[in-house]
């Protein structure tokens, strides 16, 4: 214990003597812990939405104006078979009247003045495999059923939205790497700072015999230091935001239960866990070239 008390203040003494670099290194640190913070809750939610987008994709089978009720229980009875079959996992008629009443329940500024109602019949089709949503509609667009005006699938809407987020996720991503890369760096230099500083010291603890684990100790433990000090603050400043802004932000977005980002917890532990590796390689790269006991 009085070893490593003496290690760990000699550790604290070196970043006092190079503040300058040390904060820097921190600094650095704390932004890229900060943007790789934003990147896990933004990846992990992205990864759950398109989930969640996945299983409310629909095929929309709209029928033309004045459409008999031979030409839907047509395509009703065609639907039953391929939900005995499996590929359909459940399907609802939705009227005229039943359409006109949704719209104006989420749109009734746009309802306010219709003189007539312009919105066709339709079947909602919910496939079992989100995945078969296009086989589905080229399916029944071979059937070629009297009757029906256009057969739509969400999966082009979709497929465009879940385009940016990856995206967005992909710009963190190499944002995330390259403050990474330039933290250790930082802390590469700070640490080579340091055993510059402190070179006759070195020379004296080398001839009077000790240790290797003694003379390299402060060194390693500087750096980890400048790691954790940086992810530690990231984590501080996620927490504030998540407190603050997250409520603002989800006050304006439309989401669900199932959508959500990776638990506030293992966030912080990974960018821990990642500080304190971006402090060791740092700190240990400099002590492999420059510090041989």
């Amino acid at each position: 214990m009085t070893r490593f008390r003496l290690v760990f203040s000699e550790a604290v003494r070196s970043i006092g003597a190079n503040l300058s670099t040390s904060v820097a290194a921190t600094m650095t640190v704390l932004i890229g812990m900060l943007l790789l913070g934003l990147s896990i809750a933004l990846g992990s939610w992205v990864v759950s939405w398109s989930n969640h987008v996945k299983s409310e994709l629909q095929v929309q089978v709209f029928f033309v104006e004045g459409v008999a009720p031979k030409q839907v229980n047509a395509v009703g009875g065609y639907l039953a078979k391929e939900q005995k079959e499996g590929t359909v996992k459940q399907y609802q008629f939705v009227s005229k009247t039943e359409a006109l009443k949704r719209m104006k329940k989420k749109y009734p500024e746009l309802t306010a003045n219709l003189p007539s109602n312009p919105l066709p019949a339709s079947f909602e089709i919910t496939p079992a495999n989100a995945n078969d949503v296009k086989v589905i509609a080229v399916d029944l667009r071979n059937q070629k059923f009297v009757g029906v005006e256009k057969i739509k699938d969400g999966q082009q809407t979709s497929k465009r939205i879940l385009q940016v987020g990856k995206w967005i996720s992909y710009v963190f991503v190499v944002m995330v790497v390259v403050l990474l890369i330039a933290s250790v760096v930082l802390i590469a230099n700070t640490i080579r700072l340091s055993i510059f500083s402190r070179r006759r010291e070195i020379e004296v603890m080398k001839l009077v015999g000790a240790t290797n684990w003694f003379v390299r100790g402060p060194f390693m433990l500087e750096g980890l230091l400048c790691g954790l000090i940086g992810s530690i603050a990231a984590v501080f400043l996620l927490f504030i935001g998540k407190q603050v802004a997250l409520p603002a932000i989800l006050g304006h977005i439309d989401t669900t239960d199932d959508v959500q980002a990776l638990s506030f917890g293992l966030t912080s532990l990974a960018l821990i866990l990642v500080g304190l590796g971006v402090g060791a390689l740092g700190s240990g790269m400099t002590l492999h070239r420059f510090l041989k006991v």
